[in-house]
């Protein structure tokens, strides 16, 4: 029977771990040594194993066989093609949306934004990923057609099980991020034509998808001493 001491330490190591990953300290592929991290923390392995094994669930941890608990490693093609994706479905929400987004929600989008941009002096790239799915929510909530909105959700579920920190492998993408999102704003204030609309909200999607893979290229590059 798990005890109270033992869950709070399961949950301590649980955001010790995700915490490293969602900073890139342990990067993808890299090897979770649960003896290493119990002596870290200062506990036994039982609450460590526990923790790992919810990061197991949540995809950001995988078992391989004769190697033990591994960072996730990214799955490019699948990133790629999940990223193209959402930024046509929501491009075409968004668009769908704008007339139909009132002063209230569009001030509501802009001070996240305006938090997002105050992080990019002290960057954390988990908030910033939260602020900016809080962000592009409210331009999308009241997309008057539910199919679509329902192809939205289920491509931000499958991209955050893929690696929900992008910005924490390219961080200078986050400067490029919040002007984009003032941009998208100011088309959807001044009524400007909704294919417009969707074209800003698409490219802003894909703009980051290239960046991530230019980093991810560039890294394997590197570690494998081949030219990027």
């Amino acid at each position: 029977m798990t005890t109270v001491a033992s869950t709070s330490k399961s949950e301590q190591a649980y955001t010790w771990i995700r915490s490293r990953i969602a900073a890139h300290v342990f990067g993808p592929g890299y090897r979770l040594v649960l003896g290493a991290i119990a002596e870290e923390l200062d506990m036994s392995v039982v609450p460590v194993r526990e923790a790992i094994r919810r990061l197991e669930a949540e995809g950001l941890v995988t078992f391989e066989r004769n190697v033990g608990a591994r960072v996730t490693l990214v799955d490019e093609s699948e990133y790629a093609h999940t990223m193209q994706t959402l930024g046509l479905v929501e491009g075409a929400a968004t668009a769908l949306s704008a007339p139909l987004l009132d002063a209230d929600a569009l001030a509501e989008a802009a001070e996240v934004n305006e938090r997002m941009t105050r992080l990019l002096d002290h960057f954390d790239a988990h908030s910033f990923t939260e602020l900016n799915r809080q962000f592009h929510s409210v331009l999308f909530a009241p997309c008057p057609n539910p199919h679509l909105l329902d192809l939205v959700h289920r491509g931000w579920a499958r991209l955050s099980g893929i690696r929900d920190t992008t910005f924490a492998y390219v961080p200078g993408r986050a400067h490029h991020s919040v002007d984009e999102h003032t941009q998208i704003l100011e088309l959807i204030r001044e009524g400007a034509d909704p294919l417009e609309i969707e074209l800003a909200a698409r490219n802003h999607r894909w703009r980051t998808r290239d960046a991530f893979l230019d980093a991810l290229h560039t890294r394997t590059a590197h570690a494998t001493g081949e030219p990027s």
